[in-house]
């Protein structure tokens, strides 16, 4: 496969994405990957991989059309080469709404999808178990029969990456009961049951998550940002109030040493890193958009993502699934 990479995006500059590509050939030969960015800081990767000179990079504010203005950025040269030279995949870790409607507008969504939609992967209570959401930000305001064509999307998503064979797929409401939820929800949890969607379960409320008992969580894409980084936010804060208390004295900081176990377990299990990214479904190829603040073993993980979404052609499935919508 062929997968365009935009180096120069991320806070963290070029190196981690140079570790993560060295990484990922080396454990996976036999793949392209051509990397876009400015000529003089990838020189590691020569012999390696195709470098195309890309020197300007994309602000993080940027929108989707100061990113087509620009047309010797890295990322723009990525999404355009991918077009026209038929790659598998492109990633970056830059601007999010510069990348994600930049992709949107050179690539195209597939015929019969709505919407497009950032997906991504929540860790949850138990370890190795993950749960699939989206929309994570992709749009602000959906309607129900795209909520519909999420859950969908989210399946194949879910199926690809972490070879669930049935999804269990619930809406994000205020309530788990059938008549809760906003206008939209109990519109979209209508056209679920008449449309029979094998998988789905009902709804289910914020706090429940990240419990392991559901493989895919649908909401509109203004919910599921604010779930996100409400999520994000009581992560760090609870991370750093523990630390906190284990340096308060001596004792303490001994008491730790009982328990460093456990939470090193717990540190694994919630370790968003490992996945890496999020990929927007609905888009004709591969998208994904690594974390804005990537080292290399996130950077690796968004490389993987991608790998898998190519091997187990969910873009080609979609197509088929929306051919006739």
């Amino acid at each position: 496969m062929k997968i365009a990479i935009d180096a120069m995006g991320g806070d963290n500059g070029s190196k981690p994405v140079i570790e993560a590509v060295k990484e990922f050939l080396n454990k996976y030969p036999g793949n392209e990957l051509v990397v876009f960015g400015k000529e003089e800081e990838l020189q590691e990767l020569n012999g390696l991989c195709r470098i195309v000179n890309a020197p300007d990079v994309v602000p993080m504010e940027a929108g989707a059309l100061e990113v087509l203005r620009m047309k010797n950025s890295s990322m723009c040269k990525a999404i355009s080469t991918m077009k026209e030279e038929g790659f598998d995949a492109v990633i970056s870790a830059g601007s999010t709404g510069g990348f994600l409607s930049a992709a949107t507008l050179i690539l195209k969504t597939i015929p019969g999808v709505k919407r497009s939609a950032l997906v991504t992967a929540f860790p949850t209570k138990i370890k190795g178990k993950k749960v699939v959401v989206l929309d994570v930000g992709a749009n602000n305001e959906n309607n129900a029969e795209e909520l519909l064509q999420f859950g969908y999307m989210g399946k194949a998503y879910d199926q690809a990456l972490f070879s669930v064979k049935e999804p269990k797929v619930y809406l994000l409401s205020n309530g788990a009961e059938a008549h809760k939820g906003s206008p939209l929800v109990k519109e979209a949890h209508k056209m679920y049951l008449e449309d029979k969607f094998v998988g789905f379960q009902g709804n289910m409320e914020a706090r429940d998550v990240l419990n392991g008992d559901c493989d895919v969580i649908v909401c509109d894409g203004f919910s599921g940002n604010v779930l996100l980084k409400g999520m994000e936010g009581i992560a760090k804060m609870m991370s750093g109030m523990i630390k906190a208390n284990f340096k308060k004295n001596l004792w303490t900081k001994l008491g730790y040493l009982h328990v460093r176990k456990g939470f090193k377990d717990m540190s694994e299990t919630m370790d968003y890193k490992s996945v890496g990214g999020a990929m927007l479904l609905g888009i004709n190829g591969v998208v994904v958009k690594a974390h804005g603040n990537s080292d290399a073993y996130s950077f690796f993980s968004a490389l993987k993502v991608a790998k898998q979404m190519v091997d187990f052609e969910v873009v080609k499935n979609l197509k088929e699934s929306f051919k006739n919508e």
